[in-house]
């Protein structure tokens, strides 16, 4: 499949200046952005964001940090900012796209990155096709059956209902705790998303919201796996201890699924737990990933 890229080896450019990227796969055409480069050693890391939101919802200084070692590869959803086709509502379909980008850009063998919905996108990765995944990082997520997934769709929406009342961006709501600690991250956080001002992904829309949500209500309705996933792969779970969206006994119900994962939970910190403790959180994936 033909693809626009910066092409292998590629010197490394900050994520604010990461030019967006196309490539055709399973019959749409999907944004990504490649940052760092192949020589820098390592499997090429590979990023799954989170629920209603597009390529610009990275943190730079958790992406620039990461290809500063290694190559980087954020890719689009279908549907999603400026990828062609219709959104997706099943986190089978997701990752079936995601597998489809990943080999469409030439890769056999990859690490994923799974941000929240990401996170249950990679899982899918992993069962989709098992020998593309060598290590995995799932941040803030959960899996089948997880606590508190069903209820989700409700967190957000009464969180961006006071947002509107409150003139309060909705993200700083639902990812950061209400302590000092957390409204301060809050506020460099959302500073930080607004680096980017040229090429920035298209905005996301209610309708992208609604379908991944029904994703995430199907996830959280169904029965978890009878067995733990058949791998010795290395997994680390990153969690907040007061994540409101993704309730923090979601890392421990991982566990179950993977029985010999690295799990870390942060104290203080909630959805937003990669964005609030961004440089302990990219020192402990570098750490993770080295070989």
């Amino acid at each position: 499949m033909e693809r626009t890229a910066q092409g292998p080896g590629a010197a490394s450019v900050r994520f604010v200046d990461a030019p967006t990227l196309t490539v055709a796969a399973a019959g749409a055409e999907f944004v990504y952005r490649d940052l760092g480069s192949e020589r820098a050693g390592g499997l090429p890391l590979v990023g799954l964001t989170h629920l209603g939101a597009s390529l610009d919802s990275w943190d730079p200084d958790v992406v620039d940090p990461l290809a500063a070692e290694r190559r980087v590869i954020l890719i689009g959803y279908r549907g999603v900012g400026a990828s062609t086709g219709k959104v997706r509502d099943r986190f089978e379909e997701m990752a079936a796209d995601a597998i489809a980008v990943i080999r469409a850009l030439g890769l056999s063998r990859v690490d994923l990155f799974g941000l929240s919905m990401g996170g249950m996108v990679a899982q899918e990765v992993l069962r989709l096709a098992p020998d593309l995944v060598d290590r995995v990082i799932l941040a803030g997520t959960g899996p089948q059956g997880g606590p508190g997934l069903t209820q989700m769709t409700g967190v957000m929406v009464r969180r961006i209902v006071r947002g509107v009342v409150t003139f309060t961006n909705p993200t700083t709501l639902l990812f950061f705790t209400r302590t000092r600690n957390g409204k301060q991250a809050a506020k460099a956080y959302q500073a930080r998303l607004k680096r980017r001002r040229a090429g920035r992904d298209k905005p996301v829309p209610p309708a992208v919201f609604r379908a991944q949500l029904r994703a995430v209500d199907r996830w959280g309705h169904q029965e978890p796996p009878a067995r733990p996933f058949d791998s010795e792969r290395p997994v680390l779970v990153l969690h907040g201890a007061s994540d409101r969206m993704v309730p923090s006994g979601n890392a421990i119900a991982l566990l179950q699924r993977f029985p010999d994962a690295q799990v870390q939970i942060f104290s203080d910190s909630g959805h937003g737990v990669v964005f609030q403790n961004r440089q302990a959180v990219t020192d402990l994936t570098g750490r993770f990933l080295h070989r």
